[in-house]
Order: C-alpha cells, then structure tokens, then sequence
C-alpha cells in the first residue's frame, strides 16, 4: 500500500477583504494529512472550483449559506481520486465530487461525496457542466423563470459557465431569440460563433439599455441576471408584459463598499406585471437526475458546447478566484493541482 501523504497545502482566508479582495487577505499553509476516520475517505483533488458565490463568504455576514472562518481552510466544489477509505460504499481510486475544496487533500464524510465516472465526462465537468453550474442554468432557465417555448431570453454574463449555458439550453427548448452581453468583443463573437445565441454585445461599449433594445427590438420575455445593477435596470425596460427574471447572481456589486442604488424604473413591475425571482441552486436538487440525463445527451450529441478556463497549480487559487471576478474567465474557471 503506498503511504499516504503527511502535509497539504490549503488555502485559507486570513482577512475579510473591503471591497476587492488582496492577496494579504489570503494565505496557502502547510497542514497535516492524517489517516481519515471511520466513515470518511481522503481525497487527492484533482481540480477544484472557483465561483463568484464565494466573494459573498468572505464577509461576516449573516447569508444562506455560512461564511468563512479566519484561519481555516476555505472550502468549495472539487474532484478528486480516493487515496484511502474507511467506508464500504468507497474504494481507493474511485473518483469523487465533494464540498472540501481549496486543497490539495481533503478528509470528506462518506455522506458528502457522490462517485463521479470519468469515462463519461472529463471530470472538471462535474464542476460545471454537469455540476452546481450546470444545474442553477437548467433549473433557472426552466423551473424558476418558467421558461416556455417562443419565448425571448436576455443573459448577462452569459460567457461565463451559467450564462453561456442558460442561452443554448433556451435555444435548445425553443427559443424565439437569445441576447447575452460580456465584457470582451472577443466573448461576444464567442457568444454568437460558439453557443448560437442570436445576438450578442460588450456591455463596456456604451450604456446596456440602448445596446439591449437594438437586439432585442421585440422584448424580452426572460431575462437571466448574472450581473445585477444597469443590466437589471435595463432588463426591466425591455421586458414585455408577464416577463420573468431569475436572479442568480449580481457581480457587479460584490465587491462595492457602498450600498448599490436599486433600478430607478422599478414601477414597470406594476403595468407589466413582472416576477422577478431569486434562485439557489440547493432548492431544486430534485431536477438532479433529469438535469444529468437530458444535459448528458445534449454534450454527447454535440448540441451543447461548453468551456473551461483552467488555472494550474494550488498556488494560484488567489489568483483564478481575482480573475473570474474581474470576468477573466471564459465558461467555468477551474483550478487544476498539477502533480
């Protein structure tokens, strides 16, 4: 039996950032490995994810999900290979996806870890595609924004690994017409050349609403919010009568110190009888098995494409995390720990 390892590195959050997070606020210690204990495996990642949710974490603040501690390791979604197991349900070498990410060795509760099956998928797929991204896109889209066919959709941050899979599952379904904004003319002819939306623009090109109406001359029936701030508000213009919106991420301002103005037009939520809806992805674990099979398909049958912006080396987990807020990242931005 090979020894297992003595020490790992992990990232821990030494500091609550104001406003953009430093490096200061970060530090990658050395910590022991031990043998895992009964009914739990260890775990050598392979990859591990990055996501804007994250950022909101970082503060102590009272939120759906806990913040993070000081001087702890930080954790989030990550894959990796079972190096020993004390539970009859894991054995070494199987692959698994888990909560215990950051790190280079994870100790996980057998309870918290689903085998993952490489053969089927590269395995930082079930990071995005097939995983927490994949499934807020599918549920988002469908089961929150009500999503039905001849219907006209709006993304913001629609390059990103939610965004750019909300606009092709939208075409998928029946789509009158998909609008996505980015922040590079190089992701918006990603947008329209890859993912087959019908229209695409820079939203650092001039202000949203105007660029919107010009691509969307109709409306919109379902707008999918990323972003938050000018792009909700124009949203809000451009939406005709019983449009939905899904609020799943406002990135725009994670990082302020001040509290963001609202939309100004807000009463258009009255005439056009709007529903704006907030979604987390833990209230829909129930589309799980549907969203596998039917994605699943979709990626083998070519229909749906997807990208992954890949960052190599524990080491630069502050440094991938810094990207994908400053919008760096094409698709899912994944930290893989070279070996």
């Amino acid at each position: 039996m090979t020894a297992l390892p003595t020490t790992g590195r992990s990232w821990h959050l030494v500091a609550r950032p104001h406003g953009w997070p430093k490096a200061e606020d970060f530090a990658l210690r050395e910590v022991p490995v031990t043998e895992p204990a009964e009914g739990r495996i260890l775990v050598r990642n392979l990859h591990f994810s990055v996501d804007p949710y994250m950022r909101g974490r970082m503060n102590d603040v009272k939120s759906y999900t806990p913040p993070y501690k000081l001087d702890q390791p930080m954790d989030g979604g990550a894959v990796g290979e079972v190096i020993a197991s004390h539970d009859e349900r894991f054995a070494v070498g199987d692959h698994v996806l888990h909560g215990l990410g950051w790190r280079e060795y994870a100790d996980v509760p057998a309870q918290y870890a689903t085998k993952v099956d490489a053969s089927l998928a590269p395995l930082s797929a079930y990071l995005g595609v097939l995983g927490m991204p994949g499934l807020t896109a599918y549920a988002g889209l469908f089961e929150v924004a009500s999503f039905k066919e001849g219907d006209a959709v709006f993304v913001s941050g629609a390059a990103g690994a939610v965004g750019s899979l909300v606009g092709q599952m939208a075409k998928l379904k029946g789509a009158s017409r998909v609008i996505g904004s980015a922040g590079s003319a190089e992701k918006v002819k990603h947008l329209t050349e890859k993912y087959g939306f019908d229209a695409a623009f820079n939203y650092k090109d001039g202000p949203v609403a105007p660029q919107l109406r010009e691509a969307a001359p109709d409306g919109i029936d379902v707008y999918f919010d990323n972003v938050g701030g000018e792009h909700l508000e124009a949203a809000m213009s451009s939406f005709n009568v019983h449009g939905r919106a899904t609020i799943c991420g406002m990135i725009a301002q994670y990082n302020n110190t001040e509290a963001t103005p609202g939309p100004s037009n807000m009463a258009l939520i009255i005439g056009k009888r709007l529903r704006l809806q907030g979604v987390l992805v833990g209230d829909h674990v129930a589309l799980q098995p549907q969203f596998v099979e039917e994605v699943s398909g979709w990626i083998r049958s070519g229909e749906l494409k997807y990208d992954e912006t890949v960052v190599e080396g524990i080491e630069n987990g502050y440094d991938a995390f810094v990207g994908l807020l400053r919008g760096e990242n094409t698709g899912k931005m994944i930290v893989s720990l070279n070996r």
